[in-house]
């Protein structure tokens, strides 16, 4: 926790009436630090703190010329259809003094605020039909309303963040380096990650990249990066530090990662791990019914193999992590990576086995929605 003196100090380089004796730490987000902080009006907006984890981030300006750009592309399209909206569907960054959007301080650290969005909540594990079922909504329309923004605009925030072909290079570096002595706790991991590795280097072929486009994409769409109203219905998708250019398959495959799994994404009990159908069902409905307004058909066959690669590339991350000695995600324990890889390449192994179903769904989804009212572009 930042003290208090410190965080005036930072505070006070930002057009806000924070209180900053109310500051407590908010969410569960692997990378950057998060603290709410109420309004002085009682009256006001409460605002959220961020610390960006510049370490990850390692160009803070371009990456928030990344969210001002997408921020301002969706606030204009909300605005078009309803401008009152705007405001509370799409997040809003509080301007600092200087006019910049983040604050340096003498530390070294970098900052940003945005404003809280009340009555609003996000879950870890999605509970109910309804909720994937608007959490598929919500990303299908974020990606849908940028699909007109040409990605080529865009600063690539982590190069070759979701390329297989390179997380699988870093790990097999790891390996070769065992700096923390700990290749030989995870042979079994290791010989199964390595069985799949070409199969899961699908999207890094001559022939997808060919008819696959890239667009403005989210590239970390973990459930709880949605915010749900009082009703569970889809308000607003956050946590913006990600988008770049990359495959809608992507997102898709990351939400579903975080939607089917029935229990929570490091869960060491591997025999809990099992696949909720009904969710993801709901999910590619409510993803489809926003998203079939720009998606191509090869992209619509390609959903299956990102629904397949985000487990499997998160356990090759949270692996290559455990075997440099946890320098990249938050760790509650030791040993907490290896934990969520056993999960994730679980998770994997489940999704692998229930290809054609999981396959056939999103195919028969999709021709319920081209059979039904006509879709404005």
């Amino acid at each position: 926790m930042q003290s208090l003196a410190n965080i005036s100090e930072i505070v006070a380089n930002f057009n806000c009436n924070a209180d900053t004796a109310s500051l407590q730490s908010f969410g569960s987000g692997h990378i950057n630090d998060t603290y709410f902080l109420k309004n002085i009006d009682a009256r006001g907006t409460d605002y959220l703190l961020q610390r960006i984890n510049h370490h990850i981030f390692t160009n803070v300006p371009a990456l928030t010329d990344n969210m001002c750009l997408v921020i301002d592309h969706l606030k204009r399209k909300v605005s078009a259809t309803d401008p009152a909206k705007a405001d509370t569907e799409v997040m809003t960054l509080i301007p600092g003094r200087d006019g910049k959007y983040f604050y340096h301080d003498k530390h070294g650290d970098y900052w940003r605020m945005c404003y809280f969005l009340s009555n609003t909540k996000s879950y870890d594990v999605v509970e109910t039909e309804k909720q994937a079922l608007e959490g598929g909504k919500a990303f299908g329309k974020f990606q849908c309303m940028l699909a007109d923004l040409n990605p080529a605009m865009l600063y690539e925030v982590i190069p070759d963040f979701h390329n297989i072909t390179t997380r699988l290079a870093a790990l097999k570096l790891a390996v070769n380096y065992n700096l923390k002595g700990r290749v030989h706790e995870v042979k079994a991991q290791l010989d199964f990650i390595y069985r799949y590795a070409e199969t899961m280097q699908y999207f890094q072929q001559p022939e997808q990249q060919a008819v696959l486009p890239k667009r403005v994409t989210h590239n970390d769409t973990k459930f709880n990066n949605v915010l749900l109203n009082s009703n569970d219905e889809a308000q607003c998708v956050i946590d913006l530090d990600t988008v770049m250019a990359g495959y809608v398959a992507y997102d898709f495959g990351d939400a579903i990662r975080t939607i089917i799994n029935k229990t929570v994404e490091d869960e060491s009990d591997l025999d809990k791990i099992k696949l909720n159908i009904p969710l993801f069902n709901a999910y590619t409905q409510g993803y489809l019914t926003e998203a079939a307004r720009f998606l191509t058909e090869a992209e619509i066959n390609s959903l299956i193999m990102g629904v397949l690669l985000l487990p499997y590339m998160q356990a090759v991350r949270f692996l290559t992590d455990f075997i440099n000695g946890d320098t990249y995600f938050k760790i509650r324990f030791n040993g907490h990576n290896l934990q969520r890889a056993k999960a994730q390449l679980r998770l994997f192994e489940l999704l692998q086995n229930h290809k054609n179903e999981l396959h056939n769904i999103i195919i028969k989804q999709m021709e319920s929605i081209k059979k039904g009212a006509t879709l404005a572009v």
